[in-house]
């Protein structure tokens, strides 16, 4: 049996760019054996030459594993089919599975195209929500990492109007404890720093810009310091994102979306990674789409599915 990390790898939408980023991995990661969750011939014909995956089996580094999940409908670049939504279910659900009985040490997932899941009759809000199901997580929680800068999420995928009513003193204390566990597990903060956003403009200016500042926010913060966690906030989401307020960061927690991705994402676009915390397992993934108009032409950039390899492979030694 292979003392190297097995990481579990899903392409995401065939369709994408997913396939050929993962079949471009080859030598690239010789600590760790990467298993792809794939259809073979999908795999080939993106370029990849895989080997069978045999979980007792201990192959020389750089071998690009494969465990056989079959297409719904055969794939052409660029071009969506509904028929192949429950094949990437279906690589996700192993890739879990496998994780749970401990034959992978974590996965690492590829970009999916959620309106095509929800068209074929799936439903689907994303993979956060996925995973958190799978595995019995009650309270998941979704953080970005590009470079230094850790920026964590109160709520997902939710419609702009959803957002007041999901942030509550319950989830707030939830999420704030898993983040700051999580840190402390997988990278090694006893203490960590964690700053968080106010919801409304200038974190509700007193009152005068919303109450949810003065209502839930701030006692939902008070209630975790007098626990211990290193907590700086409601802070205007406007000026958090600047060095002086980041210098001693470990993390942000925004509470919406697009209030903290769009500045991380400024920064690490590319090589950033997204990190699924309070879960059984550990799970990483890209920072971006499908591509669709960019698969099967050789041109897409594999900075951010490295990236989220690398980080898995970490973590794993470093809490899994």
């Amino acid at each position: 049996m292979s003392s190297r990390p097995c990481v579990a790898i899903t392409p995401g939408e065939p369709a994408g760019i997913g396939p050929e980023l993962v079949a471009g991995l080859g030598e690239t990661f010789p600590e760790a054996r990467l298993v792809a969750i794939a259809d073979p011939a999908l795999m080939e014909n993106a370029g990849a030459t895989v080997t069978p995956f045999e979980p007792s089996a201990d192959p020389a580094p750089g071998h690009l594993e494969i465990m056989p999940v079959p297409l719904g409908a055969p794939v052409t670049p660029g071009v969506l089919d509904p028929a192949n939504a429950a094949y990437v279910l279906e690589t996700l659900r192993i890739a879990v599975d496998g994780c749970l009985d401990n034959r992978f040490q974590a996965m690492v997932t590829g970009p999916v195209h959620k309106g095509i899941i929800n068209e074929a009759g799936q439903p689907f809000s994303g993979h956060t929500e996925f995973l958190a199901e799978r595995t019995g997580a009650a309270m998941p929680v979704m953080m970005l990492a590009a470079d230094t800068l850790r920026v964590a999420l109160a709520t997902t995928h939710l419609p702009l109007r959803a957002v007041p009513d999901a942030i509550t003193d319950e989830r707030l204390c939830r999420i704030l404890r898993i983040l700051h566990n999580d840190l402390a597990r997988f990278y090694g903060l006893s203490r960590p720093h964690i700053l968080v956003t106010g919801l409304n403009p200038h974190a509700g200016e007193s009152g005068h810009l919303g109450h949810e500042e003065i209502e839930v926010i701030t006692p939902a913060l008070e209630r975790l310091r007098g626990e211990g966690l290193h907590l700086s906030g409601p802070l205007p989401a406007d000026t958090l994102f600047t060095p002086r307020h980041l210098a001693d960061a470990a993390a942000v927690l925004a509470m919406y979306h697009d209030q903290g991705l769009p500045v991380l994402k400024h920064v690490g676009f590319g090589h950033a990674v997204n990190i699924t915390l309070g879960l059984p397992i550990i799970r990483t993934s890209v920072d971006h789409g499908t591509a669709l108009d960019l698969a099967g032409q050789g041109v897409a950039e594999p900075g951010s599915l490295q990236a989220a390899i690398r980080e898995a492979i970490r973590m794993s030694r470093a809490g899994g």
